[in-house]
């Protein structure tokens, strides 16, 4: 009898154990705690040594892909005790701001059959260039390799790639490539740099883009006047989309975006010019130009953008979350129901951590990554 229930209480503590591994828990250590809108929350540090994690998508409820900028990607799971190396991965242009980028799985993603869209930097000749491409995930092996759109975006500078993706959940995608350091692109229609683009899954261009028609223009573009977006999200429940972009010095832009409208890049801008005589931009706000819903003096060095839609943090719900690499911190704005700032919150600055990506886990827990090689999880404090 007796060694019947000792047997029985092992199996549960195994049971226990083994879904706090599942759940990403176990071996994590807390290293900050906090509030936040009314709500205790703890910070844990899941895993260590990845090589600028620039990107991160869930291929299950307890795995994340990450890519790495010098261009490799791991599969790790949620409790950062395994790490696989991801295979068939195509050669990258992996200098200055430039390598391996986004990774987003497709809406509904089963890992038997769905697409992996991701973006990174490539070499044409002796330029560089930002490409979308997509694969299917074959255990540890990409495979059915696509590349969707190799961007008319080349130039020898090796920064202002973009590059994010956001879906719309109505069979489109948007993708955003940075004016690649050269200031006219940012209001030039026959090149992709500067701009946000809109595609169908499969690559093809939506038949309903603003400049389909337009002779002397590309027509996957679907707002231009951008800077250097390094953050896209996509709010369903308003359908909308939003996007951050650095500026250059000070400047920092948040933007609802709009098809085919223009947000100024370089004739408008809120920031400073590096040196002199050169200028940045004319005036802030000019006629047939969308200003930014908010804009950050001095720079917070925006790299990533979530819109907030989890269980877990109801005091969040509909926020937008965007990681600050320069000022180091997690910038938490909450809007008003016509998309207004309502105010902001910066989260996280005793971290000390330039912060990359973001994601938000099946559970409503919010994982992000530094360029210092870390992964955190925000959840709820117990």
């Amino acid at each position: 009898m007796m060694t019947s229930v000792i047997r029985t209480l092992s199996l549960v503590l195994l049971s226990i154990s083994g879904a706090l591994i599942l759940t990403g828990i176990a071996r994590a250590t807390v290293v900050i705690t906090g509030s936040s809108n009314n709500m205790d929350y703890q910070v844990s540090l899941v895993a260590q040594n990845l090589s600028v994690p620039w990107g991160m998508a869930f291929i299950s409820p307890n795995q994340l892909l990450i890519t790495q900028r010098h261009g490799e990607a791991v599969i790790l799971d949620t409790a950062g005790n395994n790490r696989i190396q991801v295979k068939g991965l195509p050669d990258v242009a992996a200098a200055g701001q430039g390598g391996l980028l986004d990774v987003v799985a497709e809406p509904g993603y089963q890992q038997s059959n769905d697409w992996l869209y991701f973006t990174y930097s490539k070499m044409l000749g002796d330029q560089a260039v930002t490409v979308l491409a997509r694969g299917k995930l074959k255990q540890d092996t990409l495979i059915q390799w696509q590349e969707l759109l190799v961007a008319d975006s080349a130039t020898t500078s090796y920064r202002h790639f973009g590059s994010r993706i956001a879906f719309d959940q109505q069979g489109h995608l948007f993708f955003s490539v940075g004016d690649r350091g050269e200031r006219p692109n940012g209001q030039d229609l026959t090149t992709h740099a500067g701009s946000i683009l809109r595609l169908n899954m499969d690559g093809t261009v939506p038949t309903d883009n603003p400049f389909v028609s337009q002779p002397n223009a590309l027509p996957e573009i679907w707002s231009y006047g951008h800077r250097n977006p390094q953050g896209l999200a996509y709010d369903r429940g308003n359908t909308r989309l939003w996007a951050i972009e650095h500026g250059p010095r000070g400047g920092d832009e948040i933007n609802l975006i709009e098809k085919g409208s223009n947000y100024g890049w370089p004739v408008t801008s809120h920031g400073k010019e590096y040196w002199g005589p050169l200028s940045v931009g004319e005036a802030t706000e000019k006629e047939g130009i969308v200003s930014p819903r908010k804009v950050y003096i001095p720079s917070i060095a925006p790299g990533s953008l979530l819109h907030y839609t989890g269980e877990a943090f109801p005091g969040w719900r509909g926020d937008l979350f965007a990681g600050a690499l320069k000022l180091e911190h997690i910038n938490r704005i909450s809007l008003g129901k016509n998309g207004d700032v309502l105010s902001e919150e910066r989260l996280l600055s005793p971290l000390k951590e330039r912060i990359r990506a973001l994601l938000q886990s099946p559970e409503g827990w919010i994982y992000f990554t530094t360029d210092s090689g870390n992964l955190y999880l925000i959840s709820p404090k117990p």
